[in-house]
């Protein structure tokens, strides 16, 4: 399995034993039950979906309650469906741990990125704004977007003012320090998406693996 869910704890750092520091995030990864097993004969294709972290039962709805007893796990907070192998060995109930990372030099994190609000052109864009001087009081606005006569018109896609951040973003190639079996966690060199206790799913480094190949 590739493919796990995990959990940002924060950043710290680790020494080499030339004594270099290396900045890491530590990841807290699974354990991960698996609650569903897709085939290509029962549904087109062959995934499987992951569940992570137990939900109280109350929290569930009625339908997915009883999509969790069919796999005969708890209710679990986070699904996630993860395309693979035909010849994968993955059954309802199994449970997934690090361990499944060991060996794996490289890999790619999948995470929301933090939510930055309603944001102008100068942050959300990095645009220089407008003079300062001279009377000017649009300091920081967008300036011209369109000509009146033609197009007469603000064309689609147009850096404009607006909701920055909160968007899906992968971080690829990261190496891995180092995999802790006894405390479930990963620690992989450099930054990830999202903030301190938000959902990432770590994968093989698809990029790596097709460069060894």
């Amino acid at each position: 399995m590739d493919s796990l869910i995990g959990k940002k704890v924060g950043m710290t750092r680790v020494f080499a034993e030339n004594g270099q520091q290396i900045p890491v995030t530590v990841v807290e990864v699974g354990p991960c039950v698996v609650v569903q097993r897709k085939t290509a004969s029962s549904d087109g294709y062959s995934a499987v979906q992951l569940g992570y972290g137990e939900q109280k039962p109350e929290r569930v709805t009625k339908g997915m309650l009883g999509h969790f007893a069919k796999a005969k796990v708890a209710p679990q907070k986070v699904l996630c469906e993860i395309i693979v192998s035909p010849d994968e060995e993955l059954e309802p109930g199994q449970t997934l741990t690090v361990e499944a990372l060991e060996g794996v030099d490289y890999v790619d994190v999948s995470g929301m990125t933090k939510g930055r609000g309603y944001q102008g052109v100068m942050r959300r864009h990095n645009m220089a704004g407008q003079r300062k001087t001279h009377g000017s009081t649009s300091h920081r606005r967008v300036g011209s977007i369109g000509q009146c006569e033609f197009p007469a018109r603000v064309f689609k896609g147009k850096r404009m003012p607006g909701q920055m951040g909160h968007v899906s973003c992968t971080v690829q190639n990261l190496k891995v320090v180092a995999v802790r079996s006894e405390d479930n966690v990963v620690l992989v060199r450099g930054a990830i998406p999202g903030p301190n206790g938000g959902i990432v799913v770590v994968n093989r480094a698809l990029k790596k693996a097709k460069a060894s190949a």
